[in-house]
């Protein structure tokens, strides 16, 4: 038998022998937030919803009604305080947006942290480096958000009073959107 043969039967047998493999299939990375994993298959709320480091926000938003328009299709990128955020705020401040009565104000804040379209941190620094140094973000509320980066890394958003909130966690990639968190509540004027 010729060496060709010889290594064709060989590789037949082995074939055979041995279960055909299945390709390897990678899912996406998913970050962890909150102690939890953030899958980019499920929605701004979804995922929300099981971080512990934002359970303040998700209260918040149930309380002004804002679920379904952040499981709607968006896209949206949100800067989401952490409740230690929250926490900073004056005494009394959270159980006040959280009543009732207050539910258009709160609307307006949580709206405040919102902005139309999928931004990737990426998309951030290219708008930055495009604005000479700042990128103006334009909120659902109607306010405006201010984008600057804080040494090679790191982005921080200030609000039209001048507070700011560093980005901790970038580019949380949702089916409707992208979080950043953030940590401090940024507040609209007036």
């Amino acid at each position: 038998m010729n060496t060709a043969l010889k290594a064709t039967l060989a590789a037949a047998m082995i074939a055979t022998a041995m279960p055909a493999l299945a390709p390897v299939a990678f899912a996406k990375s998913t970050v962890m937030v909150g102690g939890q994993e953030m899958f980019p298959t499920k929605t701004i709320v979804e995922n929300a919803v099981n971080s512990a480091d934002h359970t303040t926000l998700v209260t918040a938003v149930k309380t002004a009604g804002l679920i379904d328009t952040l499981s709607s299709k968006g896209p949206f990128t949100v800067f989401a305080p952490v409740s230690a955020a929250f926490a900073e705020l004056p005494s009394g401040t959270v159980e006040t947006l959280l009543k009732p009565e207050s539910k258009d104000k709160l609307t307006g804040i949580l709206t405040y942290h919102v902005v139309a379209g999928s931004i990737t941190s990426n998309d951030l620094r290219k708008r930055i480096k495009n604005g000479k140094g700042k990128a103006m973000l334009k909120t659902v509320a109607g306010g405006t958000l201010t984008a600057t980066m804080n040494g090679p890394n790191n982005i921080v958003v200030t609000d039209e009073s001048g507070n700011t909130a560093n980005i901790t966690i970038y580019d949380v990639m949702q089916s409707n959107g992208v979080i950043h968190s953030i940590d401090h509540v940024l507040l609209p004027k007036g």
